[in-house]
Protein backbone atom coordinates (compact mmCIF):
# COMPACT_ATOMS: atom_id res chain seq x y z
CA UNK A 1 0.00 0.00 0.00
CA UNK A 2 1.25 3.55 -0.69
CA UNK A 3 2.04 6.12 1.53
CA UNK A 4 -0.82 8.21 0.22
CA UNK A 5 -3.30 5.42 0.43
CA UNK A 6 -1.92 4.54 3.70
CA UNK A 7 -2.67 8.31 5.24
CA UNK A 8 -6.53 8.16 4.14
CA UNK A 9 -7.17 5.01 5.20
CA UNK A 10 -5.83 6.16 8.85
CA UNK A 11 -7.90 9.73 7.93
CA UNK A 12 -11.43 7.75 7.33
CA UNK A 13 -10.75 5.57 10.23
CA UNK A 14 -10.23 8.96 12.34
CA UNK A 15 -12.87 10.60 11.43
CA UNK A 16 -15.42 7.62 11.60
CA UNK A 17 -14.42 7.33 15.07
CA UNK A 18 -15.18 10.83 15.34
CA UNK A 19 -18.20 10.75 14.18
CA UNK A 20 -19.22 8.33 16.20
CA UNK A 21 -18.84 9.99 19.16
CA UNK A 22 -20.09 13.43 18.36
CA UNK A 23 -16.32 14.89 17.56
CA UNK A 24 -16.32 17.88 15.81
CA UNK A 25 -19.79 19.54 16.36
CA UNK A 26 -20.34 22.92 16.04
CA UNK A 27 -19.64 25.42 18.99
CA UNK A 28 -21.53 28.14 19.85
CA UNK A 29 -20.28 30.80 22.09
CA UNK A 30 -21.97 31.47 25.47
CA UNK A 31 -20.78 33.70 27.98
CA UNK A 32 -17.54 33.62 26.69
CA UNK A 33 -17.25 29.92 26.86
CA UNK A 34 -17.61 27.06 23.76
CA UNK A 35 -21.20 25.54 24.17
CA UNK A 36 -22.91 22.51 22.14
CA UNK A 37 -26.22 22.40 21.28
CA UNK A 38 -27.76 18.91 23.26
CA UNK A 39 -29.88 18.33 20.20
CA UNK A 40 -26.72 17.59 18.32
CA UNK A 41 -25.33 15.93 20.46
CA UNK A 42 -28.33 13.38 20.35
CA UNK A 43 -28.15 13.16 16.73
CA UNK A 44 -24.94 12.08 16.48
CA UNK A 45 -25.07 9.26 17.97
CA UNK A 46 -26.93 6.34 15.94
CA UNK A 47 -29.61 5.60 18.59
CA UNK A 48 -29.80 8.36 20.69
CA UNK A 49 -32.81 10.31 22.23
CA UNK A 50 -33.62 13.62 23.65
CA UNK A 51 -35.88 14.81 25.93
CA UNK A 52 -35.47 18.91 26.63
CA UNK A 53 -38.38 20.90 26.56
CA UNK A 54 -37.07 24.38 26.44
CA UNK A 55 -39.37 25.34 29.79
CA UNK A 56 -38.33 22.42 31.54
CA UNK A 57 -35.89 22.19 34.92
CA UNK A 58 -34.35 18.82 33.36
CA UNK A 59 -33.06 16.78 30.21
CA UNK A 60 -32.57 13.51 29.49
CA UNK A 61 -30.36 12.06 26.93
CA UNK A 62 -31.04 8.55 26.60
CA UNK A 63 -28.56 5.81 24.66
CA UNK A 64 -29.20 1.78 24.85
CA UNK A 65 -27.97 0.88 28.16
CA UNK A 66 -27.23 4.96 29.43
CA UNK A 67 -29.10 7.85 30.57
CA UNK A 68 -27.69 11.23 31.07
CA UNK A 69 -29.28 13.79 33.30
CA UNK A 70 -29.07 17.50 32.85
CA UNK A 71 -30.36 20.21 35.28
CA UNK A 72 -30.89 23.52 34.09
CA UNK A 73 -27.90 26.11 34.80
CA UNK A 74 -26.35 23.10 37.34
CA UNK A 75 -22.60 22.39 36.29
CA UNK A 76 -23.29 18.73 38.15
CA UNK A 77 -25.20 15.81 35.62
CA UNK A 78 -25.78 12.51 36.40
CA UNK A 79 -24.35 9.59 34.35
CA UNK A 80 -26.27 6.88 35.00
CA UNK A 81 -27.89 8.16 38.00
CA UNK A 82 -23.65 9.09 39.06
CA UNK A 83 -22.71 11.71 39.23
CA UNK A 84 -19.81 14.23 37.03
CA UNK A 85 -19.26 17.59 37.52
CA UNK A 86 -18.62 19.41 34.39
CA UNK A 87 -16.04 22.64 34.02
CA UNK A 88 -18.84 24.46 33.47
CA UNK A 89 -22.84 24.88 33.94
CA UNK A 90 -25.67 23.29 31.49
CA UNK A 91 -27.49 26.33 29.91
CA UNK A 92 -30.75 27.08 28.14
CA UNK A 93 -30.25 29.87 25.52
CA UNK A 94 -33.83 31.06 23.66
CA UNK A 95 -34.78 27.47 24.28
CA UNK A 96 -32.45 25.28 23.31
CA UNK A 97 -30.36 23.72 25.90
CA UNK A 98 -26.50 23.68 25.78
CA UNK A 99 -23.63 21.78 27.23
CA UNK A 100 -20.18 22.52 27.78
CA UNK A 101 -17.73 21.46 24.95
CA UNK A 102 -15.77 19.46 27.11
CA UNK A 103 -18.75 16.86 27.51
CA UNK A 104 -18.65 15.93 23.98
CA UNK A 105 -14.99 14.37 25.16
CA UNK A 106 -15.51 13.45 28.40
CA UNK A 107 -18.95 11.46 28.00
CA UNK A 108 -20.02 10.83 24.71
CA UNK A 109 -17.28 8.48 24.19
CA UNK A 110 -19.07 5.94 26.55
CA UNK A 111 -22.93 6.73 25.14
CA UNK A 112 -20.85 5.86 22.10
CA UNK A 113 -19.44 2.48 23.43
CA UNK A 114 -15.76 3.86 23.42
CA UNK A 115 -13.99 4.08 26.59
CA UNK A 116 -15.44 4.33 30.26
CA UNK A 117 -16.29 7.86 31.69
CA UNK A 118 -14.74 8.33 34.52
CA UNK A 119 -17.16 9.78 37.31
CA UNK A 120 -17.12 9.89 41.40
CA UNK A 121 -17.07 6.68 42.61
CA UNK A 122 -15.50 5.17 45.68
CA UNK A 123 -12.45 3.18 44.72
CA UNK A 124 -12.53 -0.87 44.37
CA UNK A 125 -10.15 -0.83 47.46
CA UNK A 126 -9.69 0.49 50.67
CA UNK A 127 -7.06 2.79 51.21
CA UNK A 128 -4.05 2.09 52.35
CA UNK A 129 -4.02 5.31 54.74
CA UNK A 130 -6.35 6.19 57.66
CA UNK A 131 -8.90 8.08 56.66
CA UNK A 132 -10.81 11.23 59.20
CA UNK A 133 -14.23 12.33 59.27
CA UNK A 134 -14.10 15.60 59.08
CA UNK A 135 -17.49 16.39 59.22
CA UNK A 136 -21.01 15.01 59.67
CA UNK A 137 -24.37 16.86 58.37
CA UNK A 138 -27.74 15.96 57.55
CA UNK A 139 -30.60 17.53 55.56
CA UNK A 140 -34.47 15.91 56.30
CA UNK A 141 -36.89 15.95 53.63
CA UNK A 142 -40.76 15.15 53.58
CA UNK A 143 -40.10 11.69 52.29
CA UNK A 144 -36.35 11.09 53.42
CA UNK A 145 -33.47 12.41 55.70
CA UNK A 146 -30.18 12.45 54.16
CA UNK A 147 -26.33 12.02 55.95
CA UNK A 148 -23.72 13.26 54.47
CA UNK A 149 -19.95 12.43 55.71
CA UNK A 150 -17.48 14.34 54.16
CA UNK A 151 -13.88 12.53 55.04
CA UNK A 152 -10.09 13.32 54.13
CA UNK A 153 -9.99 10.71 51.22
CA UNK A 154 -12.06 8.27 50.13
CA UNK A 155 -13.83 5.60 52.02
CA UNK A 156 -15.28 2.23 50.81
CA UNK A 157 -18.41 1.45 52.19
CA UNK A 158 -20.42 -1.99 52.77
CA UNK A 159 -24.05 -2.00 54.37
CA UNK A 160 -24.97 -4.72 56.89
CA UNK A 161 -27.30 -6.57 58.63
CA UNK A 162 -29.03 -4.33 60.95
CA UNK A 163 -31.90 -4.42 63.38
CA UNK A 164 -35.45 -3.50 62.82
CA UNK A 165 -35.03 -0.25 63.85
CA UNK A 166 -31.54 0.58 62.87
CA UNK A 167 -29.11 0.18 59.50
CA UNK A 168 -25.92 -0.41 59.85
CA UNK A 169 -23.16 0.58 57.77
CA UNK A 170 -19.47 -0.63 57.47
CA UNK A 171 -16.99 2.36 56.84
CA UNK A 172 -13.20 0.37 55.75
CA UNK A 173 -10.34 2.42 57.20
CA UNK A 174 -11.91 5.44 58.53
CA UNK A 175 -10.39 6.55 61.76
CA UNK A 176 -10.95 8.74 64.61
CA UNK A 177 -13.31 8.87 67.88
CA UNK A 178 -16.55 7.98 68.27
CA UNK A 179 -19.44 10.02 67.37
CA UNK A 180 -23.00 10.96 67.97
CA UNK A 181 -25.16 13.41 65.81
CA UNK A 182 -28.83 13.54 67.25
CA UNK A 183 -31.72 14.13 64.14
CA UNK A 184 -35.07 13.41 65.63
CA UNK A 185 -36.79 14.31 62.61
CA UNK A 186 -39.59 11.66 62.13
CA UNK A 187 -37.26 9.31 60.20
CA UNK A 188 -34.36 8.79 62.07
CA UNK A 189 -33.18 9.60 65.68
CA UNK A 190 -29.83 9.70 65.55
CA UNK A 191 -26.24 9.00 64.24
CA UNK A 192 -23.56 7.12 65.34
CA UNK A 193 -20.27 6.88 64.44
CA UNK A 194 -18.16 3.88 66.49
CA UNK A 195 -14.98 1.97 66.30
CA UNK A 196 -15.11 -1.71 65.02
CA UNK A 197 -11.55 -2.63 64.63
CA UNK A 198 -9.32 -1.02 61.99
CA UNK A 199 -12.90 0.63 60.58
CA UNK A 200 -15.82 2.53 61.32
CA UNK A 201 -19.32 1.36 61.89
CA UNK A 202 -22.41 3.52 61.25
CA UNK A 203 -25.41 2.98 62.90
CA UNK A 204 -28.85 4.76 61.70
CA UNK A 205 -31.01 4.78 64.90
CA UNK A 206 -34.86 4.61 63.61
CA UNK A 207 -37.94 6.20 65.24
CA UNK A 208 -39.90 3.54 64.05
CA UNK A 209 -38.89 0.66 61.54
CA UNK A 210 -35.89 0.87 59.40
CA UNK A 211 -37.02 2.07 55.70
CA UNK A 212 -34.64 1.35 52.55
CA UNK A 213 -31.38 2.89 52.58
CA UNK A 214 -29.19 4.27 49.30
CA UNK A 215 -25.44 4.85 49.80
CA UNK A 216 -23.59 6.87 47.29
CA UNK A 217 -19.53 7.82 47.46
CA UNK A 218 -18.96 11.37 46.13
CA UNK A 219 -16.02 13.07 44.83
CA UNK A 220 -14.56 16.22 45.19
CA UNK A 221 -14.65 16.47 48.40
CA UNK A 222 -14.84 13.02 49.54
CA UNK A 223 -18.19 12.07 50.91
CA UNK A 224 -20.39 9.38 51.73
CA UNK A 225 -23.90 9.86 50.76
CA UNK A 226 -26.51 7.97 52.86
CA UNK A 227 -30.28 8.42 51.96
CA UNK A 228 -32.90 6.99 54.57
CA UNK A 229 -36.35 6.84 52.85
CA UNK A 230 -39.73 6.69 55.53
CA UNK A 231 -40.83 3.27 55.65
CA UNK A 232 -43.82 3.85 54.51
CA UNK A 233 -43.09 5.95 51.50
CA UNK A 234 -43.57 3.53 48.67
CA UNK A 235 -41.00 6.34 46.46
CA UNK A 236 -37.30 5.77 46.59
CA UNK A 237 -35.29 8.14 48.57
CA UNK A 238 -34.75 11.26 46.81
CA UNK A 239 -37.59 10.52 44.65
CA UNK A 240 -40.76 13.05 44.88
CA UNK A 241 -44.22 12.83 43.36
CA UNK A 242 -45.09 15.63 41.44
CA UNK A 243 -48.67 16.91 42.24
CA UNK A 244 -51.33 19.80 42.15
CA UNK A 245 -51.91 21.44 45.59
CA UNK A 246 -53.53 24.10 47.18
CA UNK A 247 -50.95 26.84 48.57
CA UNK A 248 -51.08 26.22 52.41
CA UNK A 249 -48.23 26.86 54.43
CA UNK A 250 -45.07 29.43 53.65
CA UNK A 251 -41.88 29.64 55.96
CA UNK A 252 -40.53 32.55 56.37
CA UNK A 253 -36.47 32.48 57.37
CA UNK A 254 -35.12 36.12 58.82
CA UNK A 255 -31.39 35.65 58.56
CA UNK A 256 -28.61 35.88 60.77
CA UNK A 257 -29.71 35.95 64.82
CA UNK A 258 -27.78 35.49 67.98
CA UNK A 259 -24.36 35.81 67.85
CA UNK A 260 -24.86 36.94 63.87
CA UNK A 261 -25.01 40.23 63.51
CA UNK A 262 -25.16 40.10 59.64
CA UNK A 263 -23.76 43.23 58.10
CA UNK A 264 -23.41 46.56 59.92
CA UNK A 265 -25.07 50.11 58.93
CA UNK A 266 -22.54 52.59 59.31
CA UNK A 267 -24.57 53.86 62.58
CA UNK A 268 -25.22 50.58 64.03
CA UNK A 269 -28.04 49.28 62.32
CA UNK A 270 -27.62 45.40 62.39
CA UNK A 271 -28.92 43.52 59.69
CA UNK A 272 -30.23 40.48 62.24
CA UNK A 273 -32.73 43.24 64.14
CA UNK A 274 -33.87 44.57 61.21
CA UNK A 275 -34.82 41.52 58.95
CA UNK A 276 -36.66 40.02 62.55
CA UNK A 277 -38.97 42.80 62.40
CA UNK A 278 -39.53 42.86 58.52
CA UNK A 279 -40.38 39.32 59.12
CA UNK A 280 -42.87 39.39 61.86
CA UNK A 281 -44.57 42.21 59.58
CA UNK A 282 -44.71 40.24 56.81
CA UNK A 283 -46.08 37.37 59.05
CA UNK A 284 -48.67 39.06 60.33
CA UNK A 285 -49.93 40.58 57.06
CA UNK A 286 -50.13 37.02 55.15
CA UNK A 287 -51.81 35.05 58.41
CA UNK A 288 -54.34 38.05 58.64
CA UNK A 289 -55.23 38.76 54.60
CA UNK A 290 -54.11 35.34 52.92
CA UNK A 291 -55.34 33.05 55.63
CA UNK A 292 -52.77 30.38 55.01
CA UNK A 293 -50.09 28.83 57.78
CA UNK A 294 -47.35 31.14 58.25
CA UNK A 295 -44.01 29.73 60.06
CA UNK A 296 -40.79 31.46 60.87
CA UNK A 297 -37.50 29.65 61.24
CA UNK A 298 -36.95 32.27 64.35
CA UNK A 299 -38.93 34.49 66.41
CA UNK A 300 -36.15 36.06 68.80
CA UNK A 301 -32.80 37.04 68.59
CA UNK A 302 -31.62 33.79 68.64
CA UNK A 303 -28.89 31.68 66.13
CA UNK A 304 -30.17 29.08 63.47
CA UNK A 305 -27.64 27.04 61.62
CA UNK A 306 -28.13 27.74 57.80
CA UNK A 307 -29.23 23.87 57.25
CA UNK A 308 -31.29 23.76 60.08
CA UNK A 309 -33.92 26.87 58.46
CA UNK A 310 -34.75 24.43 54.90
CA UNK A 311 -34.47 21.59 56.96
CA UNK A 312 -37.03 23.13 58.84
CA UNK A 313 -39.23 23.91 56.06
CA UNK A 314 -38.49 20.48 54.77
CA UNK A 315 -40.52 18.70 58.19
CA UNK A 316 -43.34 21.02 57.91
CA UNK A 317 -43.83 20.42 54.11
CA UNK A 318 -44.07 24.26 53.66
CA UNK A 319 -44.79 24.44 49.76
CA UNK A 320 -42.51 27.91 49.71
CA UNK A 321 -39.40 29.23 51.39
CA UNK A 322 -38.42 32.78 51.79
CA UNK A 323 -35.19 33.54 53.12
CA UNK A 324 -35.01 37.66 54.44
CA UNK A 325 -31.66 39.74 54.31
CA UNK A 326 -30.12 43.35 53.86
CA UNK A 327 -27.29 43.98 51.83
CA UNK A 328 -24.13 45.64 52.59
CA UNK A 329 -21.12 47.02 50.26
CA UNK A 330 -18.13 48.65 50.70
CA UNK A 331 -19.48 51.25 47.86
CA UNK A 332 -21.42 53.23 50.80
CA UNK A 333 -23.53 54.48 47.39
CA UNK A 334 -24.58 51.16 46.71
CA UNK A 335 -28.28 50.91 46.79
CA UNK A 336 -31.62 49.13 45.45
CA UNK A 337 -33.45 45.66 46.60
CA UNK A 338 -32.39 41.99 44.72
CA UNK A 339 -33.53 38.80 44.97
CA UNK A 340 -32.09 35.20 44.35
CA UNK A 341 -33.14 31.66 43.62
CA UNK A 342 -30.55 28.72 43.66
CA UNK A 343 -28.07 27.94 41.56
CA UNK A 344 -24.49 26.39 41.60
CA UNK A 345 -23.13 29.22 39.33
CA UNK A 346 -23.30 32.84 39.91
CA UNK A 347 -25.23 35.16 37.56
CA UNK A 348 -22.67 37.76 37.76
CA UNK A 349 -19.42 38.69 40.22
CA UNK A 350 -21.59 40.60 41.88
CA UNK A 351 -24.22 37.77 42.61
CA UNK A 352 -21.17 35.75 44.46
CA UNK A 353 -19.74 38.22 46.13
CA UNK A 354 -23.38 38.71 48.20
CA UNK A 355 -23.28 34.37 48.18
CA UNK A 356 -20.05 34.09 49.68
CA UNK A 357 -21.26 37.23 52.43
CA UNK A 358 -24.23 34.98 53.45
CA UNK A 359 -22.63 31.57 53.41
CA UNK A 360 -19.97 32.87 55.82
CA UNK A 361 -22.30 32.46 58.57
CA UNK A 362 -21.24 28.69 57.95
CA UNK A 363 -17.66 29.68 59.79
CA UNK A 364 -20.34 30.68 62.74
CA UNK A 365 -21.32 27.29 63.28
CA UNK A 366 -19.31 24.49 65.23
CA UNK A 367 -18.53 22.43 64.07
CA UNK A 368 -20.06 22.87 60.52
CA UNK A 369 -17.89 24.70 57.92
CA UNK A 370 -14.41 23.58 58.65
CA UNK A 371 -13.07 20.00 58.21
CA UNK A 372 -10.66 18.54 60.64
CA UNK A 373 -7.52 19.75 58.57
CA UNK A 374 -8.01 23.12 59.53
CA UNK A 375 -9.38 24.13 55.80
CA UNK A 376 -12.56 25.86 54.83
CA UNK A 377 -14.79 24.02 53.07
CA UNK A 378 -16.57 25.05 49.76
CA UNK A 379 -19.67 25.94 50.24
CA UNK A 380 -20.76 25.59 46.83
CA UNK A 381 -19.47 22.25 46.22
CA UNK A 382 -21.79 20.92 49.81
CA UNK A 383 -24.60 22.41 47.43
CA UNK A 384 -24.04 20.07 44.49
CA UNK A 385 -23.91 16.82 46.45
CA UNK A 386 -27.99 17.90 47.01
CA UNK A 387 -29.98 18.67 43.88
CA UNK A 388 -33.35 18.93 45.76
CA UNK A 389 -33.38 22.20 45.06
CA UNK A 390 -33.23 21.83 41.04
CA UNK A 391 -36.56 20.44 40.97
CA UNK A 392 -38.07 23.66 42.18
CA UNK A 393 -35.82 26.24 40.07
CA UNK A 394 -38.40 26.74 37.49
CA UNK A 395 -40.86 27.96 40.15
CA UNK A 396 -38.22 29.76 42.56
CA UNK A 397 -37.51 31.73 39.75
CA UNK A 398 -41.30 33.05 38.89
CA UNK A 399 -41.46 33.26 42.51
CA UNK A 400 -38.49 35.72 42.77
CA UNK A 401 -39.59 37.68 39.91
CA UNK A 402 -42.90 38.30 41.08
CA UNK A 403 -41.52 39.47 44.69
CA UNK A 404 -38.72 41.74 43.19
CA UNK A 405 -40.92 43.48 40.74
CA UNK A 406 -43.43 44.03 43.82
CA UNK A 407 -40.85 45.53 46.64
CA UNK A 408 -39.10 47.94 43.02
CA UNK A 409 -42.79 49.29 42.49
CA UNK A 410 -44.08 49.89 45.87
CA UNK A 411 -40.69 51.01 47.24
CA UNK A 412 -39.69 53.57 44.63
CA UNK A 413 -36.56 52.13 45.15
CA UNK A 414 -33.33 51.29 42.62
CA UNK A 415 -33.99 47.60 40.74
CA UNK A 416 -30.89 45.26 40.67
CA UNK A 417 -32.46 42.75 39.62
CA UNK A 418 -33.58 38.50 39.63
CA UNK A 419 -29.98 36.60 40.42
CA UNK A 420 -29.09 33.18 41.05
CA UNK A 421 -25.86 31.90 42.79
CA UNK A 422 -25.30 29.35 45.51
CA UNK A 423 -26.73 30.00 48.46
CA UNK A 424 -26.25 27.38 51.03
CA UNK A 425 -29.03 28.21 53.07
CA UNK A 426 -31.51 27.65 49.85
CA UNK A 427 -29.53 24.22 49.47
CA UNK A 428 -31.70 21.40 51.30
CA UNK A 429 -35.28 23.54 50.34
CA UNK A 430 -37.76 20.35 48.88
CA UNK A 431 -40.15 23.65 47.79
CA UNK A 432 -39.54 27.03 45.70
CA UNK A 433 -37.34 28.66 47.44
CA UNK A 434 -35.99 32.35 47.18
CA UNK A 435 -33.67 34.94 49.18
CA UNK A 436 -34.41 38.40 49.79
CA UNK A 437 -31.78 41.45 50.17
CA UNK A 438 -34.66 44.18 51.02
CA UNK A 439 -32.19 47.29 50.61
CA UNK A 440 -28.15 48.21 51.60
CA UNK A 441 -27.47 49.10 55.35
CA UNK A 442 -24.21 50.20 54.62
CA UNK A 443 -25.73 53.17 52.60
CA UNK A 444 -25.86 55.77 54.92
CA UNK A 445 -29.08 56.81 53.50
CA UNK A 446 -30.65 53.79 53.07
CA UNK A 447 -30.13 53.04 56.59
CA UNK A 448 -32.26 56.12 57.88
CA UNK A 449 -35.29 54.75 55.71
CA UNK A 450 -34.53 50.98 57.33
CA UNK A 451 -34.70 52.69 60.66
CA UNK A 452 -38.09 53.98 60.03
CA UNK A 453 -40.95 51.47 61.31
CA UNK A 454 -43.09 53.34 58.73
CA UNK A 455 -40.67 52.52 55.92
CA UNK A 456 -40.50 48.66 57.30
CA UNK A 457 -44.00 48.29 56.92
CA UNK A 458 -43.94 49.54 53.07
CA UNK A 459 -41.26 46.47 52.81
CA UNK A 460 -43.64 43.77 54.36
CA UNK A 461 -46.61 45.05 52.50
CA UNK A 462 -44.48 45.05 49.05
CA UNK A 463 -43.51 41.83 50.21
CA UNK A 464 -46.87 40.19 50.87
CA UNK A 465 -48.15 41.82 47.83
CA UNK A 466 -45.56 39.34 46.01
CA UNK A 467 -46.58 36.52 47.69
CA UNK A 468 -49.98 37.16 46.96
CA UNK A 469 -49.81 37.45 43.79
CA UNK A 470 -47.61 34.22 43.34
CA UNK A 471 -50.24 32.47 45.27
CA UNK A 472 -52.96 33.79 43.01
CA UNK A 473 -51.15 32.28 40.24
CA UNK A 474 -50.31 29.38 41.98
CA UNK A 475 -54.48 28.65 42.51
CA UNK A 476 -55.00 29.18 38.59
CA UNK A 477 -52.62 26.77 37.62
CA UNK A 478 -53.55 24.37 40.38
CA UNK A 479 -57.50 24.26 39.36
CA UNK A 480 -56.30 24.01 35.98
CA UNK A 481 -54.41 20.75 36.69
CA UNK A 482 -56.03 18.76 34.70
CA UNK A 483 -54.79 20.46 31.82
CA UNK A 484 -51.60 21.32 32.01
CA UNK A 485 -48.40 20.07 34.07
CA UNK A 486 -48.44 20.31 37.71
CA UNK A 487 -47.07 22.80 40.35
CA UNK A 488 -44.36 20.58 41.88
CA UNK A 489 -45.27 19.39 45.53
CA UNK A 490 -43.21 17.82 47.99
CA UNK A 491 -45.00 14.70 49.09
Amino acid sequence: MSATRLALSLTLVVLAWAGATGAGLPTVSHEGRAYVELKRVAASLKSGTLEAGAGSTRARLRTPGHVVTFTRNWSQILVDNRPLVLDAPVRVKQGVWLVPESFVGRVLPKLAGGPPVRTAQAPAHAPAAEVALEELRFRSYPSFTRIVLETSGPVTHKLEPGGLGEARIRLIGLGGAAQTEEVRDGVVEEIRVERVGADALLRGVFEGAAGPVRASALADPPRLVLDFARPADTAGPGERRVEATPLRTIVLDAGHGGHDSGAVGPSGLMEKELVLDVTRRVARLVEERLGIKVLVTRDTDVFVALKDRTSFANKQRADLFVSIHANAHRQAGMDGVETYFLSSEATDSTARQVAALENGVVQLEKPAGRGGNGHKVDIVKTILWDLAQSEFQIESERLAGIVNDSMTQSLRIGNRGVKQAGFYVLGGAAMPAILLEVGFVSNPKEERRLKDGRYRDEIARAIFAGLAEFKRHWDQRTRAAGDGPPVPRAR
